[in-house]
């Protein structure tokens, strides 16, 4: 039996063969002539037909209204409703492109490639348990079921902790494995029921008083259940609701004279660690900030406009809020004019994402930098080609996400933490070029303005004068 197939076998794999052959060399040859007759088609049909009738139409129009918008509006269209887009604003505002450092080299001579490099910072160095990182880049707030998954909230615990740096609860409540993972943790205290109790605050480095971000200013949040329904709505203890709300005024601060107490009482329930508040960037930033050292906090956070989120009406993020760079400028000169920047932490977010930025930043006069987006990125790494292309990766990181069972958070963890180590490095690198060995002795005098607007919103003297002159 077998003999008597053999042959039919063969003579069969030889003719496949010989047929795919055949079929490809006609393919090769008529590739070119029969791309040739399409594209022509095409283009004379688009060089023939009146606007009206041309595809083309779509690209003029396009070019006075830009893609997204068209996009936006076609949602808008679509729902009837108010939209969320992800990941904040994508206007451009004016950044810390504008600003480059004084490389040390005979004036100033570098520091030896062999110097150790100081990196730390302390939150509250006041506070009666003052929080010390290894590095001055922090995870931002992101929240767990409003926000991000289990998953991910796991893996930037263990990321930041293998940094030496802390991760923060955001808006959402605190997850036990949070706390176990994070080696330094930020606890929110928002405007939610939440995250309220005295044995969850007393788990806090630092707790964080949120009145305000960069994405949604200080609006309220309205959450359909069934995007949090599982564990954490459990945890939130919003089980049946029909929708979750966010207040925009928060029921412990229902004016200025009610901070302080708030202020005490927390610190007093966590026995002294370092109490702040989260806010935006405001055109009356000096007077937010006024009342905060007035209520005694140890940090400030300031989200500029750029600042991310997991989903915002387009108007609050690209309508609202003082670009970073006008935001910290503004803020560290108003601590230095009231003399408490030694004592009050100023903390920096919203749109950073290179190790160039984050330097200048602190250059500036900040002492932290968080960050979201970038974050998000750096840990979901190539895990974004389990979800691209039939899929936003998004889907692998939120809470309600349809693929977030398919996110590896101890592989992300590894990313995040390489993330971190390699901002490091690159900080190590530059403060040695620039003569120095601690990341406190980094300043304003070593940045220089390349046009006329960076150097009047930093005070950061222009490059075509030397220094010291006017």
């Amino acid at each position: 039996m077998n003999g008597k197939w053999l042959p039919f076998l063969i003579g069969s794999f030889v003719g496949t063969i010989l047929a795919s052959l055949c079929i490809g060399v006609v393919m090769y040859f008529l590739f070119r002539p029969a791309t040739q007759w399409l594209l022509s088609r095409f283009m004379k049909r688009l060089m023939d037909d009146r606007y009206p009738e041309n595809v083309f139409e779509m690209i003029s129009a396009m070019k006075k209204i830009n893609p997204q918008i068209v996009l936006e509006n076609s949602l808008r269209a679509a729902s009837g409703q108010v939209i969320e887009r992800p990941f904040g604003s994508s206007r451009k505002f004016l950044t810390f492109d504008g600003l480059i450092f004084s490389p040390a080299q005979l004036a100033v001579f570098p520091a030896p490639e062999d110097a150790e490099v100081d990196l730390s910072i302390t939150i509250g160095p006041m506070a009666k348990k003052p929080l010390t990182l290894d590095m001055p880049i922090m995870s931002g707030a992101m929240g767990y079921g409003i926000g991000v998954s289990e998953k991910v909230k796991i893996a930037i615990a263990k990321g930041t902790a293998a940094a030496g740096t802390v991760t923060n609860t955001g808006e959402g409540p605190l997850l036990p494995e949070e706390r176990q993972y994070a080696k330094h943790l930020i606890i929110q205290y928002s405007s939610g029921k939440w995250a309220k109790e005295p044995e969850t605050l007393k788990q806090a480095d630092a707790i964080e008083i949120h009145f305000g971000q960069g994405a949604s200013a200080g609006a309220a949040s309205f959450i359909p259940a069934e995007y949090i329904k599982g564990r954490a709505s459990q945890i939130m203890g919003v089980e049946g609701q029909e929708f979750v709300v966010i207040p925009s005024i928060h029921p412990d601060v229902q004016r200025a004279e009610d901070l302080p107490k708030l202020v005490e009482k927390l610190r007093t329930i966590t026995d002294g660690v370092p109490i702040g508040v989260k806010i935006c960037a405001s055109a009356v930033l000096e007077a937010d900030m006024e009342i905060a050292i007035q209520a005694g906090v140890d940090f400030i956070s300031i989200d500029g406009g750029q600042a991310g989120t997991k989903g915002s009406p387009p108007i609050l993020e690209d309508d609202f809020g003082l670009p970073t760079i006008f935001a910290l400028s503004r803020a560290v000169r108003y601590l230095k004019e009231r003399g408490v920047k030694d004592r009050i932490t100023l903390l920096s977010g919203g749109g950073y994402a290179t190790p160039g930025e984050c330097l200048k930043a602190l250059a500036l006069g900040a002492d932290g930098i968080f960050m979201g987006t970038a974050i998000v990125w750096a840990m979901t790494h190539d895990q974004v080609t389990k979800a691209i292309p039939w899929e936003p990766p998004t889907q692998l990181t939120w809470y309600p996400g349809s693929m977030k069972d398919q996110f590896d958070p101890e592989l992300a963890a590894k990313y995040l933490a390489n993330f971190f180590f390699s901002f490091a490095e690159e900080f190590e690198i530059a403060i040695l070029a620039l003569g120095k060995t601690s990341l406190k002795e980094v300043t304003i005098d070593d940045l220089i303005a390349l046009d006329e607007i960076t150097s009047k919103v930093t005070h950061v003297p222009l490059a075509f004068q030397p220094k010291g002159t006017d």
